[in-house]
């Protein structure tokens, strides 16, 4: 957080909420595509986390999910087999784009949807750590077993709240 106020300081970006930040920030600086990209995503993947979590989602969420992609095993594998098919560091993600659509997609490093230049863009709802660092500890090289357990503590009533913020846009 440091090291994004910092980078902040003094620009026009600096009073900006972190979404419009990163939507209006010079990619090709490292320092702010690194820092706000990690302080955002962080923020999305802990916010979107419980230990008493609800299996699956409910509501239009739910509903949403089945008429993008059947139901919701095959979300539950098509979001898995992106995040275990990221190569090296960074995230997988449910989004929903401007046409209001659910979409999977992944990205490297620190990048996210919200970026220029993505070639997937929309507004994240849901998103996984695959970092090495994220799991290392706890699942050794057994990414998909860490995927697996991540499906165990999705607050899927925050992600739903998401959704509507999203799709209410």
């Amino acid at each position: 957080t440091y090291n994004l106020y910092k980078a902040l300081t003094g620009t026009e970006l600096e009073s900006l909420p972190i979404e419009e930040k990163i939507k209006k920030m010079d990619i090709d600086n490292p320092d702010l595509r690194n820092n706000a990209g990690g302080y955002y995503n962080l923020t999305l993947f802990f916010e979107l986390l419980s230990p008493n979590a609800p299996a699956k989602p409910t509501d239009t969420l739910a509903a949403a999910i089945d008429k993008t992609f059947g139901s919701f095993e095959n979300f539950k594998t098509q979001f898995s087999n992106a995040a275990e098919k990221q190569f090296g560091s960074g995230w997988a993600r449910l989004e929903v784009d401007k046409t209001g659509t659910l979409q999977i997609c992944s990205t490297p490093n620190q990048d996210n949807p919200l970026m220029t230049r993505q070639v997937v863009k929309g507004q994240p709802i849901l998103c996984l750590d695959v970092w090495e660092h994220a799991y290392y500890l706890g699942y050794q090289y057994k990414r998909r077993k860490y995927i697996d357990s991540f499906f165990t503590i999705i607050n899927w009533k925050k992600v739903q709240e998401k959704y509507e913020a999203a799709i209410s846009k």
